[in-house]
C-alpha cells in the first residue's frame, strides 16, 4: 500500500506542482545554504553543499497525509459496520400511564404522577 501512495505522489501528484513552480520535479526544489546555485539537487549532493530540501519533504509529506487518510477512512468505514451489527433492537425501559400520560418505568405497578395502578398490559385503574 506504501508503495502505491509513493508512487501516485511522486509520479502523479509532483510533476504538475513542480510544473507549477517552473521545475521539472518537485523533490528536485531545494535551497542551498552556500548561496551557490546548483541545476539539481544531485549537483549540490555531489559538490557537497549544505542543503534544505524542501520538496523531498514535499514528497514525503503527501505521502504521509494520503495514508493517514487512507487508514482514517477504513478505520471508520470498520467502526460505522460495527456499530450497525452491535446494535440490536433496544426494549423499552419506559411506559407512559394512559390517565395522566406521564412517563413511568416499565417495571412500575403505580404511577408516580397520578398513583393510577398499572398492569404490565399498559392498562390503568385509578
Amino acid at each position: 500500500f506504501g508503495r502505491v501512495v509513493s508512487s501516485l505522489v511522486e509520479d502523479v501528484l509532483m510533476p504538475p506542482i513542480g510544473l507549477i513552480l517552473h521545475r521539472g520535479d518537485a523533490s528536485n526544489l531545494f535551497l542551498s545554504l552556500t548561496g551557490k546555485h546548483y541545476d539539481t539537487l544531485a549537483a549540490a549532493k555531489l559538490a557537497g553543499a549544505p542543503t534544505i530540501n524542501y520538496g523531498l519533504f514535499l514528497n514525503t509529506l503527501f505521502n504521509f497525509l494520503l495514508v493517514a487518510f487512507a487508514v482514517f477512512f477504513i478505520v471508520k468505514q470498520i467502526s460505522r459496520l460495527k456499530r450497525l451489527q452491535a446494535s440490536p433492537a433496544a426494549s423499552p425501559t419506559m411506559k407512559e400511564c394512559p390517565y395522566c400520560f406521564s412517563t413511568v418505568s416499565i417495571k412500575a405497578s403505580r404511577c408516580a404522577h397520578c398513583t393510577a395502578t398499572l398492569d404490565s398490559g399498559l392498562s390503568a385503574t385509578p
